[in-house]
């Protein structure tokens, strides 16, 4: 799926409670690429006419309405093991008010049995792209790998002026362009990185 454009205001960096970055503005896939088309995407509830199909179909005027009580869940589970370098959510406060999300927090696990919170977001009336940065395990040069997981699963836990209800008009998961390939220090293996 193409990545819907969107004319937004200039980025507004924000920092939340877990010192992940999230970018409020224009959407910047950099050189990463979309991993959710790869995934099976649920949601814990909807309205009729706003459910799943409305967050990946590339159209900002369409939304996902949840239906009931929070939190509401959005679950993107990977056939196998995925990098994930960020989570962006297409929310506009102006259009959307009090279904608009205030706190957000991302789990990731291998099923829903072990989830553990990686993130925590406060959002202030967002208008734009919310992209939220994962960083996964730090590796021996400081540098922070992508996430690697089976399971994300996005909890909104409350909405601007204490609504009930949750709009979501997009939604694209963004991994790094290649799998780190493991490294091999001994000249036997080494042998076998590259096809003759």
């Amino acid at each position: 799926m193409p990545a819907p454009a969107a004319v937004s205001p200039a980025p507004v960096p924000t920092t939340d409670s877990n010192s992940n970055d999230v970018f409020i503005g224009p959407l910047d896939c950099g050189d990463l690429r979309e991993v959710g088309k790869n995934a099976v995407i649920t949601i814990s509830t909807a309205k009729s006419g706003n459910g799943v199909e409305q967050l990946r179909d590339g159209n900002l005027d369409t939304f996902w309405q949840s239906d009931g009580s929070a939190p509401h869940l959005i679950n993107i589970q990977f056939l196998r093991k995925t990098a994930v370098s960020k989570v962006c959510l297409y929310m506009d406060y102006t259009l959307d008010e009090s279904y608009t999300s205030k706190k957000i927090s991302i789990r990731s696990g291998t099923s829903q049995h072990d989830l553990v919170d990686v993130s925590a977001v406060e959002l202030n009336q967002p208008v734009g792209w919310c992209q939220i940065h994962l960083k996964g395990d730090t590796t021996g040069d400081g540098e922070n790998e992508s996430l690697r997981t089976h399971l994300l699963q996005i909890r909104i836990l409350s909405m601007h002026q204490n609504g009930k209800d949750a709009h979501v008009r997009q939604l694209c998961v963004y991994g790094p362009r290649q799998e780190e390939q493991p490294a091999f220090r001994t000249v036997e293996m080494s042998q076998y990185t590259h096809v003759r």
